[in-house]
């Protein structure tokens, strides 16, 4: 059954990758208050549309600004200890990729776990985000995604979570969605707008299509080895560029 509202949660304790976080514009764009103001949209469709509120949720020790990559600060809208982020105030959670190697407090993954265990409440994660979902417990058994380059890093620090990121862009394991790497956020967020029933399959679509997003396929399509492959070598190019580049300097 669609909903009229819709509630999501943007979480990040500490910092997030900017193009993680972007993806939950792709969501954002599937609105009453987005496609209601577009010209060139029929009135009926902005309409059909939900309304779409978006929280971006820090912790205490964090404070009021969250840093992203690319020099970017946001605004938190509040920790997770207000009251109207608990568990039961929110439809979706997203979880945008931090640093692989941040750690977080037991009340963080305390309240990410209690999101997850309420009834109706989906969790997206997206890139490295599948870190805290690991940390909180909720990937244990579970199916997961993850970045390609980082899977044997994720089964070394979490071998509880069945990984199968080598091969899919994104996965639906029960309430968790998850996402490879950066940008292919976006393509987990219209295949959940799609598959969720919180949005029109017309809403959805047409989200999609305004964003130019989700019509990759869910498998990818080159190998994991090709892959790794294919930035080895990137890296062994740049790596010289950069050495000749050194040379000409010195010789000067």
């Amino acid at each position: 059954m669609t909903a009229s509202h819709i509630r999501i949660g943007v979480f990040i304790p500490t910092g997030a990758q900017f193009l993680d976080t972007a993806t939950v514009d792709v969501l954002g764009v599937m609105s009453k208050e987005y496609l209601g103001q577009l010209p060139g949209i029929p009135a009926h469709v902005g309409a059909a549309a939900p309304n779409v509120t978006i929280s971006y949720i820090t912790s205490p020790r964090q404070g009021p600004e969250i840093p992203l990559t690319a020099n970017l600060t946001v605004k938190a809208t509040c920790s997770y200890e207000d009251p109207s982020v608990a568990p039961g105030e929110l439809d979706v959670v997203v979880v945008p990729g931090p640093d692989p190697s941040a750690t977080y407090e037991g009340g963080e993954l305390k309240w990410l776990r209690a999101q997850c265990e309420t009834p109706g409440v989906d969790i997206l994660s997206v890139c490295t985000g599948i870190y805290i979902c690991a940390a909180a417990g909720i990937l244990d058994g579970k199916q997961a995604s993850g970045p390609r380059g980082l899977q044997d890093d994720i089964l070394k620090k979490y071998p509880k979570v069945k990984l199968v990121g080598d091969q899919y862009r994104w996965v639906q394991d029960g309430n968790i969605w998850s996402s490879g790497g950066i940008t292919n956020g976006n393509d987990l967020m219209a295949a959940y707008a799609k598959g969720c029933g919180r949005w029109a399959v017309s809403i959805a679509e047409m989200g999609a299509t305004l964003t130019d997003v989700g019509d990759r396929g869910q498998v990818y399509g080159e190998s994991q080895s090709r892959f790794v492959l294919g930035f080895l070598w990137t890296l062994v190019k740049t790596w010289f560029a950069g050495s000749k580049k050194d040379s000409k300097g010195k010789t000067a």
